[in-house]
């Protein structure tokens, strides 16, 4: 079972396009989490297009919670994307239902935890750090986390603090989830290798910048077979799980 959350230190790299496509291009069941506290449930919006209405809230899940009833509720919360073994949990529906939903992601990381028996990953969509009611609890309750960003220098600048603090807190508690980078654009200016130079995490994948394709998952536009995305999806998809394993791989041998 994989549990991966995926950020984003400023700007708009493209997370929750991702996300859902990460999901999407999975080799085995995975839910595409929106826990970004900005709220709206970008998916519903724009992969969906506005048409599919959630079937529970997060308003609902709290109420499960409070009745002990979150794990029996959980699985009517998620959407099946057509065509693929993917589901969406929408997010919150406003930025004050983000606030009411830092209590439900420590008690739902309990319910992932035991998806992996069922065969199913969990990525989670977490928008941006330091924002307001970001889920923070997430970030030491996950296998990975991947900071998602471009290539150029103010992506780059803005990145760095984080990546410093991550060094920090791994360094000070070294059984929390290691940080990796999903660049986007390699090249555009900085390879991954300048990247890793700068930041200190190891570049886990990149993601080919493709305009036609990104608007797939963030706007729900059909297009005629493969996109430079989703192959570029496909092979992301193989280097995450071969860094998972060889983080496991080390963990073991110490």
């Amino acid at each position: 079972m994989t549990v991966i959350l995926l950020t984003s230190a400023c700007g708009a790299p493209g997370v929750t396009t991702t996300t859902l496509g990460l999901a999407c291009s999975w080799p085995r069941p995975a839910i595409a989490v929106e826990a970004d506290p900005v709220g709206g449930s970008s998916m519903l919006a724009g992969f969906f297009g506005g048409f599919q209405a959630p079937p529970q809230s997060v308003v609902d899940l709290l109420l499960a919670r409070r009745n002990n009833r979150l794990a029996e509720q959980f699985p009517h919360s998620l959407i099946p994307v057509p065509g693929t073994q993917a589901y969406v949990l929408p997010g919150p529906r406003s930025h004050a239902q983000a606030r009411s939903a830092e209590d439900l992601w420590e008690p739902l990381s309990l319910i992932w935890s035991t998806l992996g028996c069922e065969g199913t990953d969990v990525l989670i969509d977490a928008g941006r750090l330091a924002m307001e009611s970001y889920p923070d609890v997430l970030l030491s309750l996950v296998d990975l986390v991947l900071l998602v960003t471009r290539s150029d220098l103010p992506s780059l600048a803005g990145a760095k603090q984080w990546t410093d603090l991550a060094h920090e807190t791994r360094d000070l508690h070294p059984e929390t989830p290691p940080w990796g980078v999903l660049l986007v654009g390699s090249g555009n200016p900085y390879s991954s290798k300048e990247v890793l130079d700068v930041l200190g995490l190891p570049v886990v994948s990149t993601l080919t910048l493709d305009a036609k394709g990104a608007k797939v998952f963030s706007e729900g536009t059909r297009v005629k077979g493969r996109t430079r995305l989703s192959r570029s999806l496909t092979s992301c998809v193989t280097e995450i799980h071969t860094f998972i394993s060889s983080q496991l791989l080390t963990a073991g041998a110490s």
